[in-house]
């Protein structure tokens, strides 16, 4: 019995890791609702699918712009930005975070790279803390979802923290802070492929054959990727406008002040919602009552802590770094969240 117990794991393990996938649950959640509450079913429906088509051009050039970034090898004019005195390192890094064209498992080896080489640990916070925030794929869909005011606002949200935390670090590293911010595996060599400092992009990238196949095959995989997330998430919005009452989203993060944007904050934080997922929720909050600053701050709040980005982070620094990361992130994602209030 034992023994068809230990073989029946690994079966129940990999049924489990199948089911609990973005297709799944999307699939899932209209069949819920036929069965539990069938006449909100085609609403629900509705809502998702006109809300997803309404998208796909921003998906359709998203996906575009990204793999020709990344078949031009654009990499290179970014690591350029580590180049230099510190305070233009800082402020360059803040700028190409949020278009460095990086799936979030790339930003590691990349970042191992430039620390191995000497990259001050300002320059480096500045890229980290913008880099989860924006990028070409992430504006658009916020455009989308939120409108282009919303998405303008994320995009220099994403600089001004980055500039805010990369200023913050180098300020503590002249107060004696942090004066061996790498784990040991860093600090005795890279490992994690080429010099990021070499080679230089090539922008007519389909003159040649493997630069296509670049193309192609990122393509490919990033329309996937956002198709699946994208669904997801406007299937979540059509239940969440459906199923949660508005007051309740206006007791805890609508009207004015500090205090909402400040709780918005702390639960985006947990949330680990990804930049894709996270625009058509927002949407579907703020139809039921949530301020714009609050979701701003929920917005920059969830891409810093999103596990990605707090992987990247964890696997290159000491504990200390990657506390002063999370602390940066919150402190500037409420601070971004009252100014995005009263601009608006």
């Amino acid at each position: 019995m034992s023994d068809v117990s230990r073989e029946q794991l690994p079966f129940a393990h990999e049924l489990k890791s199948r089911m609990a996938t973005p297709w799944t649950i999307t699939m899932l959640a209209p069949v819920a609702v036929a069965v539990l509450d069938f006449p909100n079913l085609v609403p629900v429906v509705s809502f998702a699918a006109k809300a997803f088509l309404g998208t796909l051009p921003y998906i359709a050039f998203a996906v575009f712009l990204i793999a020709a970034l990344k078949a031009a090898g654009a990499e290179a004019v970014i690591a350029n930005a580590f180049k230099g005195r510190e305070n233009r390192m800082i402020v360059l890094a803040a700028l190409f975070g949020g278009l460095a064209p990086f799936c979030s498992c790339e930003v590691i080896p990349f970042i191992a790279g430039l620390l191995a080489l000497g990259a001050p640990l300002s320059a480096v916070m500045a890229f980290w803390l913008s880099s989860p925030l924006i990028d070409p794929p992430t504006l658009l869909i916020t455009a989308a979802a939120l409108g282009w005011p919303f998405a303008i606002g994320k995009a220099i949200s994403a600089i001004g923290l980055g500039l805010f935390g990369g200023f913050a670090i180098k300020l503590l590293l002249k107060g004696g802070w942090f004066g061996e911010p790498l784990r040991e595996q860093i600090a005795t060599g890279c490992g994690c492929g080429p010099n990021p400092f070499d080679g230089k992009p090539v922008w007519q990238f389909w003159r040649e054959a493997g630069r296509r196949q670049v193309f192609k095959a990122e393509f490919i995989n990033n329309a996937l990727f956002l198709i699946k997330w994208l669904a997801l998430a406007y299937v979540l919005e059509a239940l969440l406008i459906t199923y949660i009452p508005a007051s309740v989203i206006a007791g805890l993060v609508g009207g004015e002040g500090v205090v909402p944007i400040a709780v918005a904050a702390l639960v985006g934080m947990p949330a680990y919602l990804n930049s894709y997922i996270a625009p058509p929720l927002l949407s579907g909050l703020m139809e039921q009552g949530m301020s714009a600053g609050a979701a701003m701050s929920f917005m920059v709040a969830g891409a810093v802590s999103s596990v990605p980005a707090m992987a990247a982070v964890w696997s290159l620094v000491k504990k200390q770094v990657f506390a002063a990361y999370l602390g940066l992130g919150v402190s500037g994602a409420i601070i971004s969240g009252v100014i995005f209030q009263m601009i608006v």
